[in-house]
């Protein structure tokens, strides 16, 4: 770009001339009108700012690491064994190199969400405008994230700018950090860790706030419609237009050309991954029937091109394959990359006529284009679709084996057993395919929601057999009843339902909230989170989802053929299930309990991170699962979690992010806080136990889930009903009283109604505690007191001081 130069120029001989100012270069912005009146002491805080923060919550919640190898292979000095406690070439010891190695994950998974965020942001703001109004719902409080971090409230979406410019240059500067030769220490990389988390959430709110008011998406609406989803919802006698990504940018424009040219019952729109929930949002503010339908999540993408029936694929960015244009052009599917984040290596179109482009894909000179004019991109994605579906017609492509083939391959099939090694989930494959040669196809069936979609079975098949179709085409039958409902993303929590439900929330009353998010990286199928969520929902806990795992929340169905959705409340109440929207709607599920602090608690949100973090920790029962977390978003929104002091649960593969933040509930001293009344000492129980940890089964991660609620605030009520989940489900899934349920007892209110005076006798018999049989009531024992007043602090300047404190200090002086 040539340099501008100052100077004049005339326009009295020009006629008719209109001049815009967007905005001034290097003009100073008055802020004023959306910084927040009262400012805490961290307003857009650098990696230092907040790193007392984050060492008070890792002297807790030590981490325990998992690296997945001894080596480190970061430069050329390289590759440098670590075992047994040596250094590096550089010095770096296997705690540090691990802690990098985590963190780079965790900076990647903010990055790719802020990017995002900036191309809607730009496309947006270039579209309709910088002063376009933040309209996110009816809400006062539209931005906590934002306000909470950086001590601005956007009021459109230039104001929107300035956060995301923050973020950026953080990220630039956290980034600076991995390079080889600077920090080494790996607790300050956990620092950087849960600093670069809460970014993210930056970033996802802005990304989220933009698109639900620019492409008028439900605005925090409990009732927002509910939408098919699941291959077997595709009409596939349309042509079949498939986007798969998480940026819906390019694809509103196919459906306002599908809207205007009446193609929306002629074209079949169906989605994977975010832009599918996303696509199922725009222009829903109204509640008008939508037509665009969800597949699913990124396990089902493979198997969706597979099975032949997508006639174009348009792809945008994140957890999209890296095999999708080779795999597509074996059926002769075109693919339209639509976003400069993924290319595939396709010659760029973007400055040739639709029709030219159409002509090129048609005849199959090319296996796709890029085409970054979303105008074009809104025409050639339907007409394409409309053009290839008659002549893959015409040809008879077909995907899966048909019965011939399907035999052959089972004949070919020599059961050594490589299919299952390389399977991440460990699948019973040659089983299946011994049991399927034999003619019972129902263990073979049943590997279609398991399996994953990845085909590394496939790659190690000495036999060469495609496993992965095979598996489908023994599911035909399964696949074609895959109906189901999901409610389109709502969007946020407003503070009317904050107002509401706060009070139940921190005195205990409503049980919690499970935050169920994440990726379909599951180890036994997606069913496991439907049970994960469904019993819950049966005990009045509010379950909020979001991306993949609010897809698979709705994949199935109860016995009367109802999803969740269905069958549950949208709206923040308890016994509520919302499907808040695509990944970056992960912002709105912090922003809940950051608004229940600010809303409910009066607590000054404006650049006050640690205080919002204190109070979620301290008073706040939510906890977050991502049962099937495999991507660096994930650890991102986790970790940004951790930061605010909700703690996350992963599923069996979570170990592979090398890091988990456990705290040890037998070290009394980690388990003092302060009583913000007077600034005394207080014990409090060991809850949360942890701010990270993985589980092996569904069924280990219920009860964690339930305890992972207990806070040190919960009042008789609120303590008793949540230790009853958490025995009854510790009973009910491990078959086990939990051998802690004692340390959360403070007074016999806090017991199990029903079952008082059992665990009386326990406590008696079994530790030692003083029981007044008379009265039923405990005279001695507990480790922690009640006091339905305390205000329990892990900030010592949050604390009042003891009148004539003051006085006693200036006198001592």
């Amino acid at each position: 770009m040539s340099k501008l130069k100052t100077g004049t120029f005339s326009v009295e001989n020009l006629e008719s001339l209109q001049i815009t100012i967007n905005s001034i270069v290097g003009a100073a912005e008055d802020l004023s009108g959306i910084t927040a009146e009262k400012m805490g002491p961290t307003p857009k805080p650098g990696m230092a700012d907040l790193r007392e923060w984050g060492f008070n919550l890792l002297e807790r919640y030590e981490p325990v690491l998992t690296p997945m190898c001894d080596q480190c292979c970061y430069c050329t000095y390289g590759p440098c064994d670590l075992s047994g406690n040596k250094r590096g070439a550089c010095g770096i010891d296997m705690k540090g190199h691990t802690g990098r190695e985590f963190f780079l994950r965790v900076i990647t998974g903010t990055a790719c969400h802020a990017a995002h965020g900036r191309h809607l942001l730009d496309h947006l703001t270039e579209t309709i405008g910088r002063d376009y109004p933040v309209a996110p719902g009816a809400s006062d409080v539209m931005t906590p994230n934002i306000e909470m971090i950086t001590g601005l409230s956007p009021k459109t979406l230039g104001d929107l700018q300035h956060a995301m410019e923050y973020v950026e240059e953080q990220l630039t500067q956290l980034l600076a950090t991995v390079h080889a030769g600077q920090e080494s220490a790996e607790i300050d990389y956990d620092a950087k860790a849960l600093f670069s988390g809460l970014l993210d959430h930056v970033g996802m709110e802005v990304s989220d706030i933009a698109q639900v008011s620019g492409y008028e998406f439900p605005k925090s609406d409990p009732d927002a419609p509910l939408v098919e989803i699941g291959l077997g919802s595709i009409d596939s006698s349309k042509p079949v237009l498939l986007a798969i990504g998480h940026n819906v940018a390019g694809v509103t424009y196919m459906m306002d050309y599908m809207e205007t040219y009446g193609l929306t019952d002629k074209v079949e729109l169906v989605g994977l991954c975010c832009t599918a929930l996303d696509m199922t949002r725009y222009k829903e503010a109204g509640r008008r029937e939508p037509y665009a339908k969800v597949v699913g999540s990124m396990a089902k993408e493979l198997k969706i091109i597979r099975s032949g029936v997508p006639d174009v694929i348009v792809v945008d960015e994140q957890c999209v394959r890296g095999d999708i244009v080779a795999e597509a052009s074996k059926l002769k599917i075109p693919v339209i990359a639509s976003n400069e984040k993924i290319m595939y290596g396709l010659p760029n179109r973007s400055n040739e006529s639709v029709d030219s482009v159409i002509e090129e894909l048609k005849n199959g000179k090319e296996a796709g284009a890029v085409v970054l004019d979303y105008e074009k991109l809104g025409e050639l994605g339907p007409r394409l679709a409309m053009e290839m579906a008659a002549v893959r017609k015409a040809e008879g492509i077909s995907g899966l084996p048909d019965e011939e083939e399907f035999e052959k391959e089972l004949a070919r099939c020599t059961l050594c057993g490589e299919c299952r090694i390389a399977c991440p989930e460990e699948l019973e494959i040659p089983e299946a395919m011994e049991l399927a040669h034999a003619g019972d196809l129902t263990a073979l069936e049943a590997l279609h929601d398991q399996c994953i979609g990845c085909a590394r079975c496939e790659q190690v098949c000495r036999k060469r057999i495609p496993i992965l179709s095979m598996i489908e085409a023994a599911s035909k039958k399964v696949i074609s009843e895959e109906k189901s409902l999901v409610r389109a993303g709502r969007g946020q929590v407003t503070d009317a339902e904050i107002r509401a439900e706060g009070v139940n929330l921190v005195m205990g009353t409503t049980p919690g909230v499970v935050a169920i998010i994440g990726c379909p990286n599951y180890g036994e199928g997606s069913k496991d989170v439907y049970n994960i969520a469904e019993e819950f929902l049966k005990r009045n806990y509010i379950v909020l989802a979001s991306g993949c795992a609010a897809m698979d929340l709705g994949m199935f169905k109860d016995e009367e053929g109802k999803s969740l959705y269905e069958r549950f409340s949208g709206r923040f109440e308890r016994g509520g299930c919302l499907n808040m929207g695509s990944c970056v709607s992960n912002s709105h599920i912090t922003g809940t309990a950051e608004k229940v602090a600010a809303i409910f608690a009066r607590r000054d949100l404006g650049g006050n991170l640690e205080e919002i973090s204190d109070y979620i920790l301290n008073r706040v029962g939510a906890v977050g699962l991502a049962w099937g977390a495999y991507s660096q978003k994930a650890a991102s929104i986790g970790t940004g979690c951790n930061m605010l002091g909700i703690p996350a649960v992963l599923g069996p593969h979570g170990s592979k992010y090398r890091r988990a933040l456990i705290a040890k509930p037998y070290a009394e001293e980690k388990w003092e806080v302060y009583d913000a009344r007077n600034g005394e000492k207080m014990k409090i129980p060991p809850a949360p136990e942890f701010l990270l940890i993985t589980a092996e089964s569904w069924q280990e991660a219920v009860p964690m889930l339930a305890k992972a609620c207990i806070r040190p605030s919960d009042n008789n009520m609120g303590r008793m009903i949540k230790l009853t989940h958490y025995i009854e489900l510790s009973e009910k899934y491990l078959g086990i009283l939990p051998y802690d349920w004692w340390k959360f007892v403070r007074t016999e209110s806090d017991l199990p109604l029903s079952r008082r005076e059992q665990f009386l006798k326990i406590l008696e018999s079994e530790h030692g505690w003083k029981i007044d049989w008379d009265k039923k009531k405990i005279l001695s024992g507990p480790e922690t007191k009640f006091d339905v007043s305390a205000q329990p602090t892990n900030l010592k300047r949050l604390c009042k001081q003891p009148e004539g404190a003051g006085q006693a200090s200036k006198a001592s002086e």
